[in-house]
């Protein structure tokens, strides 16, 4: 008798979640052509954040793609903690003064879209199909 290991497939929530979270990605990659040229007292977030947003935007797509490709859970939580630590970078546009209206209500689109996403990326996966 051999053990095998059981092969799971990802369900409608995994792939809508993991969807949200390749766009999420992308449009947090978006940061590394937001970085200030030179000695500029622009408004808006610190440069350091605007890199760090983009390299989690890459790290959340590749990690998509490898789920996606291979049903890979630990794919996934990398995905879910990629997400968390973006939303994390994101969440002092909600509490500083100074950020107009409309930069607080994107940001907190944001952090409810990536909650959703946590939550579908890591919902359990279904199993095989039993053959009879």
């Amino acid at each position: 008798m051999s053990r095998t290991e059981a092969v799971s497939y990802l369900t409608r929530k995994n792939k809508v979640g993991l969807g949200l979270a390749a766009f999420l990605g992308l449009a947090d990659t978006s940061n590394f052509f937001m970085i200030p040229q030179g000695n500029s007292d622009t408004p808006g977030p610190p440069v350091a954040v605007l890199i760090a947003d983009g390299v989690l935007g890459v790290i959340t797509v590749a990690a998509v793609v490898y789920a996606w490709r291979l049903t890979s859970r630990t794919a996934s939580r990398v995905v879910a903690g990629a997400r968390i630590l973006s939303v994390i970078t994101a969440l002092p546009a909600l509490f500083v003064t100074g950020v107009p209206a409309w930069v607080v209500a994107v940001v907190a689109l944001f952090v409810v879209v990536s909650v959703v996403v946590i939550g579908l990326v890591l919902s359990r996966p279904a199993p095989e199909p039993v053959a009879a």
